[in-house]
């Protein structure tokens, strides 16, 4: 350990020392000076201090502090009464103080006493009382302000995780302070008690054991126990008067000096009235001169001070060019302009209210709770959504953009709500046509006195704010396979790492880099596939990789120890997967156009195996969507990679099965075959 860790550990066990062991007079003293020294250091560090965890240490160094001094009190005690003799500080301190007259300095000490005891002491104690629950009971309100500021894009992650750390170390820190301000009183009671046993039996002692007359006896030990309080009690005082500056202190750019001076005399007008009624008071029988030349200060120094206020420092042009020009040069200025936010949400100035907490916008939360259901639902954490207005956007238009790029637009009207028809116009539902932006359906834009109606007649009915969250749900979901680069999947891979290290290190980095476990995953994203069972893809990873390094096979056998999961996926309520099926002669064609090459396999079709295949497909999918039913192919798993990579250019949304990703006691129901006409 090192000599300042043993520090402390060597300081409390000298406590206990001095509570056992008689000490000499001149070690005495020197303890008495390291005391008020340090109790100088506390109270200078506290004025110094720009906010209150600067000086985290305190409520500790409150306790060990309090325990040296009552160590103190106790040797010093002993020295009183079985020697007469305390050191030559205390010895000092005693006849400074009492000098010829015994009772005038009892006095002194006891003034001390009673404003340490109740001023000092007690407010800082209820300061301390108070400022523990206020901070407790803001802590809600400051996450929240957190999380709004981190959705905003106005701080980063790093930044919102030390503004969280920072609440938590405030509320550890005045929670401590509540108990540590009992130290300080206990502190001061323990003084008065110490003081009245020195000079009762001090009395007794000198007039019973040594002989000595009732005068000299008061003379002796009121002389020592009114030096011995004031040693103890001064440190005392110094240390409750810094414990009432931190508990009082606010967060400033300045410490208590720079504060005092800059708020007190911020206003030289003020300053020349007090400089007035000083002067107006050396009328009276009051010194004259003195109440002049106190007045004449003031008011130099209110001149001195708005001449300061009227004529402030500001730069000058060249100054401000210079800056500025230096500003543009710096490379750091340039490098900043490129990064890109993963994703993006800009809105037109008549969307403002869904984003401004004042006008009752809620979208920064409802964007929390969109990553966070998506992050349960994919098993990927989603970035923070950058959200902020752009001029540039028509009034009432909004964009999605991923890494960029626009992926997604869509325009509302905060006024109306967006009416769904329910397959049957009804003419009586007046409103604005448009399409419902996440999916395209039909829709209306109704205003609210039709809202009630809308709903009778079976259409789906929602607020604004509901139609773009749900948007910027359905936008995330089919990108969330771009969002999950290498350093998004190494986080998941350190988190997966600390319940099963054996099974990361028999994937990663042998046989499979972190490159290839992304893109196994953004394979199985791309289709929809949830990775939160992120054992059961590794385990996979870890039972094939070695076998091949490609990653398009690895996500196919993924996908088939993950069939529990993909099946509940796509089931009907009645527990049935009503499915398309492939027939025989296509599944061939597909299988023998096949090619393979060093860097993987590809489907190589001429133009019209690929037009019969989609012509087929196209049929099945309008007959489905007859029956509003969600489009499913069902294959052998030795084509499904390669079926879907030719249907995702025209058909993105169609989820393409293997018979391999089902469960063995699912009911399938077959509605139709892809076949060669």
């Amino acid at each position: 350990m090192a000599i300042r860790d043993l520090s402390v550990l060597l300081g409390v066990i000298l406590i206990i020392i001095m509570l056992v062991i008689p000490l000499p007079g001149w070690l005495l003293s020197v303890f008495i000076l390291i005391n008020i020294s340090l109790a100088l250091i506390v109270i200078l560090v506290s004025m110094n201090t720009v906010e209150a965890l600067q000086f985290s240490i305190f409520p500790s160094l409150l306790l060990l502090m309090t325990l040296f001094r009552l160590g103190l009190n106790v040797s010093t005690t002993r020295s009183i009464l079985s020697k007469a003799d305390a050191g030559g500080v205390v010895e000092t301190f005693g006849t400074f103080v009492i000098g010829d007259n015994p009772l005038v300095g009892f006095v002194v000490f006891s003034i001390l006493v009673i404003i340490q005891f109740l001023v000092i002491t007690k407010g800082a104690e209820r300061v301390s009382e108070v400022a523990a629950r206020f901070t407790l009971d803001a802590m809600p309100g400051k996450q929240m302000s957190i999380d709004a500021d981190l959705n905003a894009g106005m701080i980063s992650e790093q930044q919102a995780k030390e503004r969280r750390e920072k609440i938590e170390n405030e509320a550890d820190f005045y929670g401590a302070m509540d108990g540590a301000s009992k130290f300080v009183k206990g502190d001061a009671v323990a003084g008065i008690i110490i003081v009245l046993i020195n000079i009762i039996f001090g009395l007794i002692i000198g007039m019973v054991q040594m002989d000595m007359s009732f005068t000299e006896a008061v003379n002796t030990y009121m002389q020592l126990t009114v030096g011995d309080g004031l040693v103890s009690q001064i440190p005392a005082l110094l240390i409750a008067t810094a414990t009432g500056i931190v508990v009082t202190r606010v967060a400033s750019e300045g410490n208590l000096g720079t504060d005092v001076t800059t708020q007190l005399f911020r206003y030289p007008k003020l300053l020349y009235i007090a400089s007035g009624t000083i002067f107006f008071l050396g009328l009276t029988p009051i010194n004259f001169m003195l109440t002049t030349t106190i007045a004449a200060i003031l008011g130099f120094g209110a001149y001195w001070l708005s001449k300061e206020l009227e004529a402030p420092d500001l730069p000058t042009v060249d100054e401000e060019e210079e800056a500025e020009s230096d500003h543009m040069k710096s490379p750091e200025n340039v490098v900043n302009l490129l990064s890109l936010d993963p994703i993006e949400f800009e809105f037109g100035y008549a969307l403002i209210p869904l984003a401004d907490t004042s006008q009752g916008g809620d979208l920064l939360d409802r964007v929390v709770m969109i990553r966070r259901q998506l992050a349960i639902e994919l098993g990927v954490v989603i970035p923070v959504v950058r959200i902020r207005d752009n001029i540039q956007l028509n009034p009432n238009e909004y964009r999605l953009k991923v890494k960029g790029n626009e992926v997604a637009k869509g325009e509302l009207l905060l006024d109306h709500y967006l009416a769904m028809s329910p397959g049957i116009d009804d003419e009586s539902i007046e409103g604005i046509d448009t399409k419902e932006p996440a999916f395209g359906l039909p829709a209306k834009w109704i205003s609210e006195e039709l809202k009630d109606e809308a709903e009778l007649s079976g259409y789906t009915v929602v607020d604004p704010p509901s139609v773009v969250s749900t948007h910027i749900t359905e936008v995330i979901k089919q990108h969330a396979h771009l969002l999950l680069g290498r350093q998004e999947t190494k986080q998941l891979v350190d988190h997966l790492k600390e319940t099963y290290p054996i099974l990361v290190e028999e994937v990663t980095p042998e046989p499979l880099s972190i490159g290839d476990v992304q893109k196994v995953l953004a394979k199985l994203l791309r289709e929809h596939v949830s990775i939160r069972n992120l054992p059961i893809i590794f385990e996979t990873l870890a039972d094939f990789g070695k076998m091949t390094s490609d990653t398009e096979l690895l996500a196919e056998y993924a996908r088939q120890s993950l069939a529990s999961q993909i099946t509940k996926q796509y089931v009907d309520s009645g527990g049935t997967l009503k499915v398309v099926t492939v027939s025989g002669e296509v599944e061939q064609m597909i299988a023998e156009n096949v090619q393979q090459t060093e860097h993987g396999s590809y489907l190589s079709l001429d133009p019209d195996s690929q037009q019969t295949i989609i012509r087929s497909v196209t049929e099945r999918i309008e007959q489905l969507s007859l029956q509003e039913e969600t489009p499913i192919i069902l294959c052998s798993p030795s084509i499904r990679m390669y079926l879907k990579q030719l249907l995702d250019r025209f058909f993105p949304q169609v989820v393409v099965l293997s018979y391999n990703e089902l469960e063995p006691n699912l009911e399938v129901q077959s509605v139709g075959v892809v076949k060669v006409a």
